[in-house]
C-alpha cells in the first residue's frame, strides 16, 4: 500500500476536485448562464480571503503532485512518525471516500443554487432538504473532512497546516456567507439556521 500511497492522493485530489468543483462549476455555468465562480478578486477582506482559498489549494495540489513524483522526498515534509500506523491511514482512506461521496452528494441537492462565493446578482433556492437538513454547510464540512482525512494518511507538519489553514479560512466563508444569506433569505434563513447546526 505504501508504495502507490502517494500515486493514490494524487489520483483523489483530482477526482474530487475534477468533480465537485470543475464539472460542477461547468454543469451550473451552462444552466444559469454564468460563471457560478463569485470569489472577488478585489483588496477587501473577503477577496483576500478567497486568494488564500485558491493558494492553499495550489499548494495542496503541489503537495500531492510532488509526493507522487518524488516519494522520496516525503521526509522533508516533517513526518510526525509517532501517528504513523496502519489504523490511523485506513481511517484516513475511509475518511476521503466519505467526504468525496459527501460532498458530491451535497453539491448536487443544492442544483442551480450552488456557487462559489457570494452572488449579489442572481438570487439562489435556499437549499433546506437531504444533507442540508444535517447540516447547513455540508460541502465546506465535506472539505474539513478530506483535509483531515489526508493528514491521518500522511501525518506531518504540511499536511497538517493544510488541515489547520484550511479549517480557519473555511469557517471565516462560512461565516461570510451566512450573513449574506440571511440580508437575502431573511426569516427563512433564520429558523432553518435556529433548527440545523452550522457544521454536524
Amino acid at each position: 500500500m505504501n508504495g502507490w500511497l502517494p500515486v493514490i492522493l494524487l489520483v483523489y485530489f483530482i477526482l474530487f476536485f475534477g468533480v465537485a468543483f470543475v464539472w460542477k462549476t461547468i454543469v451550473v455555468a451552462r444552466r444559469i448562464k454564468k460563471s457560478p465562480l463569485m470569489l472577488p478578486k478585489d483588496d477587501s477582506a473577503y477577496g483576500l480571503i478567497g486568494s488564500y482559498f485558491k493558494m492553499t489549494l495550489i499548494a495542496l495540489f503541489l503537495y500531492v503532485s510532488a509526493y507522487a513524483v518524488f516519494p522520496q522526498i516525503h521526509p522533508f515534509f516533517q513526518p510526525f512518525n509517532w501517528l504513523h500506523n496502519r489504523w490511523l491511514m485506513y481511517t484516513g482512506f475511509c475518511l476521503l471516500g466519505i467526504s468525496f461521496v459527501w460532498t458530491v452528494i451535497a453539491q448536487q441537492q443544492m442544483q442551480d443554487s450552488w456557487r462559489i462565493g457570494i452572488d449579489n446578482e442572481t438570487p439562489a433556492a435556499l437549499v433546506t432538504g437531504g444533507l442540508f437538513a444535517v447540516s447547513r454547510n455540508p460541502v465546506f464540512l465535506g472539505m474539513i473532512i478530506s483535509l483531515l482525512g489526508l493528514f491521518l494518511v500522511t501525518p506531518n507538519a504540511c499536511t497538517l497546516l493544510f488541515l489547520v489553514v484550511g479549517y480557519v479560512l473555511i469557517q471565516v466563508q462560512i461565516r461570510l456567507e451566512e450573513e449574506f444569506l440571511q440580508k437575502q433569505h431573511g426569516v427563512a434563513y433564520i429558523e432553518y439556521r435556529q433548527k440545523t447546526k452550522r457544521l454536524i
